[in-house]
């Protein structure tokens, strides 16, 4: 149904471009990005005034439906609007078959030149694209490797900057001007491992964040399926989440920043010994500043 709707949609662009031009299309993803952390939705942990502006001006879902909330095949549903069993990519660990249908082959068959630049996870090459700079893999938060048809290119900085100036890129220099574009612009952030880029790593030094009424929440009486999440504070994060063991991949410089703003507040953590709730504490307070 998805996929007629779709090429039904393409179809009519199509016909409409006859009489007007169709739209361009800029479609921005971020992984792993909670409705907690955008004020479009009530939140007040933090200020997202230009997701706001998108949400204030074109349309909020309020009541919507993630197909799979694994990473791989997310990205898949999206590409097909398809299940993941009809499109083939159920877990991380399968490649997506690029041959079948997708909505960027459909555009590009109602004319439109198509982009992909950022996360792409999918193992296999983008197919449906006239131009694709994607990161390999998960990809690293600072000094990106990008993956392109003519081979790979190394890039230096913070990955987020890095994939948000290769889009101007496109747009500016890189696109037909004289036919509609899609560009799928794709972030890594913020997922796991959540590391800030330089000049937000002092960002929240200041500041408490709220806890959540479930922080101290031990799934007792609850069934396995709560506990198979590896949902807790106090039991799934790890040296590499909270930042307490190097990071590897920096430059001099931006290792010498790092170790500034995370080396004294790692020292007095473990000079403190916490335990039970405190501890716990203090890690939520990590992850969710690195994480915001």
């Amino acid at each position: 149904m998805v996929h007629r709707l779709l090429l039904a949609w393409v179809l009519t662009a199509a016909v409409l471009a006859a009489q007007d031009r169709p739209p361009n299309i800029l479609f921005i993803f971020s992984d792993d990005h909670g409705s907690q952390a955008i004020s479009a939705y009530g939140s007040q942990l933090i200020q997202t005034p230009n997701i706001d502006r998108l949400a204030r001006e074109g349309a909020r879902f309020d009541r919507t439906l993630c197909t799979n909330g694994i990473c791989a095949p997310s990205r898949a549903v999206v590409l097909t609007g398809r299940y993941s069993h009809l499109n083939g990519v159920t877990t991380n660990a399968e490649s997506f078959d690029g041959s079948q249908v997708t909505f960027p082959k459909l555009l590009q068959q109602a004319g439109y030149q198509t982009a992909m630049i950022g996360k792409w996870h999918l193992k296999s090459e983008p197919t449906g694209f006239d131009h694709w700079e994607v990161l390999r893999g998960q990809g690293p938060y600072y000094n990106p490797n990008f993956l392109t048809p003519e081979g790979l290119q190394k890039h230096e900085g913070y990955t987020t900057d890095i994939i948000t100036d290769r889009a101007l890129a496109w747009l500016e220099k890189g696109r037909d001007a004289s036919r509609p574009f899609l560009l799928m612009y794709q972030h890594k952030a913020p997922h796991r491992h959540w590391q800030p880029a330089p000049r937000h790593l002092r960002l929240f030094d200041d500041v408490t964040i709220p806890e959540p009424d479930t922080l101290f929440d031990d799934w007792a009486g609850k069934g396995p399926a709560a506990k198979m999440q590896e949902m807790t504070v106090a039991h799934h994060l790890f040296p590499n989440d909270l930042k307490l063991v190097p990071q590897h991949g920096l430059t001099d410089h931006q290792a010498a920043m790092w170790n500034a703003a995370y080396g004294p507040k790692n020292a007095a953590f473990e000079a403190a010994k916490l335990e039970g709730r405190a501890r716990t504490r203090w890690m939520y307070q990590r992850y969710a500043k690195d994480y915001l």
